[in-house]
This record gives structure tokens, C-alpha cells and sequence, in this order.
């Protein structure tokens, strides 16, 4: 496996913590440096703060501080290929299977995270689902926001195959400008740097440019049967369930009623509406969405 490294000179002008760095198996014989973040005591509850595509830790940046501040231990890694993690630079190399054995690695044999609140939004719920329901004695709850667990037995929303297509397509693949697409807040010029510094060329960005073609659209992809009985798993289980979607994704909309409707943890609760944001909610309104899971995790304990 050929992997790249982004050069640490491209973060240095960025005002977000600074990474640490673990290395995982990376399936291939070799391994692969992943990084991540961390603040708060070290002995609070953990938070998992999960990103998705083409993003990184970097948009959980207005969301920590909200989190350490009530005593909570926020921990955010950066996918593999994305953020300051290495970047495998072949899109073959990328797999869902690989990136939620990627990500076990660091949580568990790594970092021995135990009593985690999950939170996903987009490819962070769809890898983090599947860590919940195959790892629950790990987990203490899961916050779902702006996200899913796609079977490929139902069709992906036609947003969704647009932004696929403009993925596949595109000769230069501007990652600020995807990020800023699904915000509703203007982004200003040191946050739009701030998505594109992990890519200095169009050779790092092989997981961006992978992980659409690995979201299950068919019944019988590669990962279809282990999403399966990942929802079988969670529909029967008791864990603490938040939904805290926005009102203006229409990428993920539809699967809130069917969490809330699946998941017996949803039962009983008020789940929150992020107001006034779009996919990425953690940049339209961070603090909203930390003061919503700061809530949370203190009435789960």
C-alpha cells in the first residue's frame, strides 16, 4: 500500500488543537499513522467525535470547548485519508470494511476507550453505527446527527447521487468548496483553508474521492450484510439513542423517523432540531449541537 503524508506545515497557521498520532495495522501488511485530537479531563465521560466526507476533527473545533468545559473528555479522530492521518493513495485501497477495522484499531487497542458517547454525523454515524453494534459493551450512548446506515436496500436521495457524480467527475476536487456547499453559514477564508489542508495535491485525496463509491446502494454490496445486522443488533438494544438532526439536510433527512422508530434508546426522549443549519450542523451551529449532547450525556448517566 502506498501512503502519503500531508506535511505538518500545512495545519501550522490553523487555530485547532494540536494532533496526536497512533499507529494502526493497515490491513496490508504495514501500518498507517492515524491522528487525532483530545481535551477535557482525562477521567471524564468520552465523547467520540466522529467526522464524514470530505471533512476532518478540524469541523468539531467550535464544539470541544462546549464539551471540556462541562467536565466531558472529548476525543476526535481524523479518518484515514482524511485530516493529518495518512492517506492511502490508491482508491482501491479504501474499503468500508477497512475503515471502521481502521478506526476499532485506534479506539479500542490504541486508545482503550470504554463508556463512549458516540457521536456521527454523515460517514461518522455510518462507521461509527457499525463500531456501537459490534462493540456495545464499549458504549454508554450514541448521539445520531445528520446521518444513517445505509443497506443499500433502499435508494440513496437524488442530492446525493448528484454530489456522487460530481465527485466521480471532477478533475480538481475542491473540498472547501464541497464542505461550504452543504453549510448554510458562509465560511470564512481561514476555515475554507482549514478543509483544504490536508491536501496539497490531487494525489492525497483518494478517500475523499472513494468513500461515496463505498456507501451501500444495492442489496448486495460488500458491506450491505454487516449493515444488516448491525441494525438487527441495535433495534435490540437498550442503549441511550439521540437524534439531533438539523432542519436543512436533504441528504439524511429521512432516516431520523426511521432511528427514532427503530432504535428502543430513542423512546422517551426529546429529540432535538439543530435550527438553522444544513449538513455539516457542526459548522452552521456547533455550540447548539454540544449544548444538545452536553445535555444528553448527563441525563444517560
Amino acid at each position: 500500500m502506498r501512503v502519503l503524508r500531508t506535511p505538518e506545515s500545512r495545519f501550522a497557521s490553523l487555530d485547532f488543537l494540536p494532533a496526536r498520532y497512533a499507529d494502526v495495522p493497515d490491513g496490508d501488511g504495514g501500518t498507517l499513522r492515524m491522528a487525532y485530537v483530545q481535551a477535557g479531563p482525562s477521567d471524564g465521560p468520552v465523547v467520540l467525535l466522529l467526522h464524514g466526507e470530505p471533512s476532518w476533527s478540524f469541523l468539531y473545533r467550535t464544539m470541544i470547548p462546549v464539551l471540556t468545559a462541562a467536565g466531558l473528555r472529548a476525543v476526535a479522530p481524523d479518518l484515514v485519508g482524511f485530516g493529518r492521518s495518512d492517506k492511502p493513495a490508491e482508491i482501491s485501497d479504501h474499503s468500508y470494511a477497512r475503515h471502521v477495522e481502521w478506526l476499532r484499531a485506534l479506539a479500542f487497542d490504541v486508545l482503550d476507550l470504554r463508556d463512549v458517547t458516540l457521536v456521527g454525523q454523515d460517514w461518522g454515524g455510518l462507521l461509527g453505527l457499525r463500531l456501537v453494534a459490534e462493540h456495545l459493551d464499549r458504549f454508554a450512548a450514541v448521539v445520531a446527527a445528520n446521518t444513517g446506515l445505509p443497506t443499500g436496500d433502499h435508494d440513496m436521495p437524488e442530492v446525493w447521487w448528484q454530489f456522487r457524480r460530481a465527485v466521480e467527475k471532477a478533475e480538481h476536487l475542491d473540498v472547501a468548496r464541497l464542505v461550504q456547499s452543504g453549510c448554510r453559514t458562509r465560511l470564512p477564508p481561514e476555515v475554507r483553508a482549514g478543509y483544504d489542508a490536508p491536501f496539497p495535491d490531487e494525489s492525497h485525496k483518494a478517500g475523499p474521492r472513494a468513500m461515496p463509491g463505498l456507501v451501500p446502494t444495492r442489496p448486495d454490496d460488500p458491506a450491505t450484510e454487516a449493515n444488516r445486522a448491525a441494525w438487527a443488533t441495535l433495534s435490540r438494544s437498550e442503549i441511550p439513542f439521540l437524534c439531533a438532526f438539523s432542519d436543512g439536510d436533504p441528504i439524511t433527512a429521512a432516516m431520523e423517523p426511521i432511528l427514532r422508530r427503530t432504535m428502543p434508546g430513542t423512546a422517551g426522549r426529546e429529540h432535538p432540531t439543530i435550527t438553522g443549519a444544513g449538513h455539516f450542523l457542526q459548522e452552521d451551529a456547533g455550540p447548539a449541537l454540544a449544548a444538545e449532547v452536553v445535555r444528553f450525556v448527563a441525563g444517560s448517566e
